[in-house]
């Protein structure tokens, strides 16, 4: 039907004949000459009809925007003076010479004007118009060609493709899993798939030794604008490989990606230890483009009359940290509260601070209400440690570590994002050396990663003191976002059963659970390990967008609802009667 792409149109087609097809994008009449520009999937073409060709002329008045076309034209520069530069096919436009509509449209709920401000609710409920912007179709297309590199790049490297059940077993995490009812096994229920990790660990027991696959997951939780209930993995698994040579390939990966798609040389991916990561960003994800750190100040305030500092840098599970913020003593009042209230969602029961006016008068040249408590000495002392100069403003958190290492972390990312500290585009890190396990409220353990990773120890060493062992994962960071994650995994069932013990699991729980998996540990396991990047925060954090929302086709909403199809969806008493599944009524 069509001879060409609307946006592939350049000064070497002047004087072709060609065929359009599309959108009408935007009409116009000026002055007896009517302007329509045709939008496809390629861009938008200017297509003119002048009323010497009077049946076309007159059908060219009378279409709408959004109508489906087809055109007939020959190819021409446009007039000069009226090119335009920021178009891709600004430099010609197309004769029309003859005019079909394929469909009529009715007025949409929104104009594709790129200046047209949408609520998200609309545009989600009326999705298929929503895909016709041209932002929005940019955003795809690059999706898909990240995707064709990772393909491209994988089988390059050996990798096969293999596909792993979407109708799987709960999960022990099952509270995040979403059920799917047995018809023909009463009272028993499938499970779509939090990742497809033990079928790829099954593949390397089977010897399919480099496998991936883009894969869907399913998860049942909050949702966050980098979150969905169901996402995309770029899912990786190798055999007889170690942690740094599969860092290796994954950081080749993303190297490449950068490299052909956006023209972007990522630079060096430093490696930190969790430890470390925790201690100077309070986040396992640190943003390292903000020049801002956390600084332990626990043994400096540890023997204050100032209990709301002393009682957490006494407590073996407390922390004081302070952030120094350069120029921050510029701040107002307001602002402070308003971060005071920021770092209280975090769980901080409030917010100290310092401002740095005149260092050369000791404490006097220090303002703040927590000064007089501190003590002069312990005030200075802090300063000291701190590099504090004059202007700037130091926080403080103090409560149990995790606490104040999720609130001043936070704190130091909105921070920096306020104060226009950002130094540089891109920050990559490789974060390592992870517990294996950590602590839940109620003193039991939990996977920190999941518990088929591989512990840096012996079954014994980690049945006789589990607290402190690390793990052999890995995760990758860029610009405060993990992009993906993973570890060497567990193949010998002797430290997989350790494990299990270590986090509560009988023998009886782990045979009916994971029998399938113990099993297949005994016939020669290889050493194998992987890990698995979240396509859809790829692709935001290269297109530059603020959600994953916007490069994901059909997006949920943030409480996991479809509005452009109302799911989910009541069922009928019919088919819950096939599921043997009765509903309870909540009073």
């Amino acid at each position: 039907m069509r001879s060409h792409y609307c946006g592939d149109l350049r000064k070497e087609h002047i004087g072709e004949d060609i065929v359009l097809t599309g959108w009408v994008h935007r009409r116009r009449d000026h002055g007896g000459v009517i302007f329509l520009d045709v939008r496809d999937r390629e861009g938008i073409a200017q297509v003119v009809f002048d009323p010497d060709r009077e049946e076309s002329f007159k059908l060219a008045d009378s279409v709408r925007n959004e109508y489906v076309i087809e055109i007939h034209g020959t190819v021409r520069a446009r007039p000069a003076g009226t090119e335009n530069p920021e178009m891709s096919t600004g430099a010609v436009e197309v004769l029309g010479k003859q005019l079909r509509i394929l469909n009529r449209a009715e007025t949409p709920p929104f104009q594709l004007d790129e200046h047209q401000q949408v609520g998200e609710d609309v545009r989600l409920r009326h999705r298929y118009i929503d895909l016709r912007r041209p932002e929005i179709q940019q955003k795809l297309r690059f999706r898909s060609k990240v995707t064709h590199a990772v393909r491209n790049y994988l089988e390059e490297n050996g990798f096969l493709d293999i596909e792993t059940p979407i109708l799987t077993r709960a999960t022990p995490e099952g509270a995040r899993d979403y059920l799917v009812p047995s018809r023909t096994h009463e009272g028993c229920f499938f499970a779509l798939p939090q990742s497809p990790q033990l079928f790829k660990q099954l593949l390397m027991v089977s010897g399919f030794d480099r496998y991936y696959q883009i894969a869907k997951c399913f998860r049942d939780e909050d949702l966050r604008a980098d979150r969905q209930p169901e996402f995309t993995q770029i899912d990786i698994e190798t055999s007889f490989l170690g942690e740094q040579e599969i860092m290796g390939l994954a950081e080749g990966m993303v190297r490449k990606l950068f490299r052909e798609l956006l023209d972007i040389d990522l630079g060096d991916f430093p490696t930190m230890p969790y430890s470390e990561a925790m201690l100077r960003y309070g986040s396992d994800k640190p943003d390292l483009r903000i020049p801002l750190e956390l600084v332990d100040v626990n043994d400096l305030v540890a023997d204050v009359d100032f209990k709301v500092f002393a009682g957490p840098a006494k407590d073996p599970k407390g922390r004081v940290a302070a952030l120094k913020v350069p120029g921050g003593a510029e701040l107002t009042r307001k602002i402070i509260d308003d971060y005071t209230k920021f770092v209280g969602i975090y769980g901080a029961k409030g917010l100290a601070w310092i401002k740095v006016n005149a260092l050369e008068n000791g404490a006097e040249g220090l303002q703040s209400p927590i000064v007089k408590f501190l003590g002069e000495e312990v005030a200075l002392k802090v300063m000291e440690r701190l590099g504090a100069k004059n202007g700037d403003i130091v926080f403080f958190g103090a409560d149990k570590a995790k606490i104040v290492n999720e609130a001043l972390g936070a704190l130091r990312i909105k921070v920096g994002e306020d104060m226009n500290l950002i130094e540089k585009n891109w920050a990559p890190l490789w974060v390592v050396d992870f517990p294996m396990f950590e602590e839940l409220d109620d003193g039991s353990l939990t996977a920190l990663h999941h518990p088929f990773t591989a512990p840096n120890c012996s079954p014994e060493q980690l049945i006789e003191q589990p607290e402190g062992k690390l793990s052999r994962a890995y995760d990758m960071v860029l610009n405060g976002t993990e992009l993906g994650g993973g570890s060497v995994r567990i193949h010998d069932q002797s430290m997989q059963r350790a494990v299990f013990k270590v986090l509560g699991i009988s023998d009886e729980e782990a045979e009916e659970k994971f029998g399938f998996l113990l099993n297949a540990l005994k016939y020669g396991a290889p050493p194998h390990g992987g890990l698995a990047f979240g396509l859809d925060r790829l692709i935001m954090l290269m297109t530059g967008s603020t959600s994953i929302r916007e490069v994901i086709a059909f997006p949920k909403t943030q409480s996991a609802a479809c509005l452009l199809t109302d799911a989910p969806g009541e069922v009928g008493a019919t088919q819950l009667r096939e599921l043997n599944i009765k509903l309870r009524k909540t009073p």
